[in-house]
């Protein structure tokens, strides 16, 4: 469990709605708002877990904290999970959310020009997809990509001998979130980078980047490498290699002075929308 350990802020209104998929089927959103903040910016949050485990709900705490700390809204998108629901169902669930926000925007105060995606692990490789769908769609714009260690990349299944012993999602655990993504595609030359964001081959257009990186995570490398992509496309980007630290972390050490300063760049990108 996620947010056990950590208090949910009591300044922040929770709202449930409901998004319409590509495939017709409803899909539960949250609207999160901090009491009392200026409308305007916000957010479409993914979760994490490798798009096979976990909830909106057992991300409530997480999302309530960012929006509390920084009075930016969030829009949380409970994304159906593979393997029962396979690529591209959770980036089309993703997209419907960005689209249900602004088709909301009015009512909920939010600024269109100012929504950015975020996600952490899995959640934030559909967060990467969901900025490439948009892009390639012709909208909804997106103001920026907040990437939290992301998982972008269906082909890290090579151990790094480094990082034996250390990490706390493996390389069994990476094989088996993406086998049942995308089955029989896992691994393929011609895999959509909608799937697995890594295999961009333009950033062209894309939008700016906040990413962070770990060095005791087997995302590392491809974390740096599609942030030095948008780099040489011309897209401002800001990355965080923390040293040290493996992958969620700061669920667990959430007191240590390393998790403290990743939360305060966080909250820091966020006030800048």
């Amino acid at each position: 469990m996620i947010d056990v350990a950590q208090p949910i802020p009591k300044d922040v209104t929770k709202t449930d709605y409901h998004a319409k998929s590509a495939d017709g089927s409803s899909i539960l959103v949250r609207w999160y708002t901090k009491d009392g903040a200026e409308p305007g910016p916000a957010v479409v949050f993914l979760h994490g877990s490798g798009m096979i485990l976990s909830s909106l709900e057992l991300y409530d705490g997480t999302v309530s904290r960012y929006v509390s700390a920084s009075g930016v809204s969030f829009l949380s998108v409970d994304y159906r999970l593979a393997p029962e629901y396979p690529h591209p169902k959770p980036l089309e669930d993703a997209y419907a959310g960005l689209t249900w926000l602004v088709d909301h925007a009015d009512e909920l105060g939010v600024d269109t020009n100012r929504i950015a995606v975020m996600g952490d692990s899995g959640g934030g490789g559909v967060a990467a997809g969901l900025a490439l769908l948009a892009r390639d769609r012709g909208g909804p714009a997106i103001a920026k990509q907040i990437l939290i260690y992301p998982m972008l990349d269906d082909r890290t299944t090579t151990p790094d001998p480094v990082l034996e012993g250390l990490t706390t999602w493996s390389y069994d655990d990476n094989i088996t979130a993406w086998q049942a993504l995308l089955g029989d595609a896992f691994g393929s030359s011609d895999l959509s980078p909608y799937a697995a964001p890594a295999r961009m081959n333009d950033a062209t257009g894309m939008p700016p980047l906040y990413m962070e990186a770990l060095e005791l995570d087997i995302f590392r490398n491809e974390n740096i490498e599609y942030a030095s992509r948008t780099m040489a496309a011309g897209i401002s980007t800001e990355l965080r290699l923390h040293p040290s630290v493996p992958h969620g972390f700061e669920t667990v050490a959430f007191d240590s002075a390393v998790a403290k300063r990743i939360r305060a760049d966080r909250i820091r990108v966020l006030k800048t929308l």
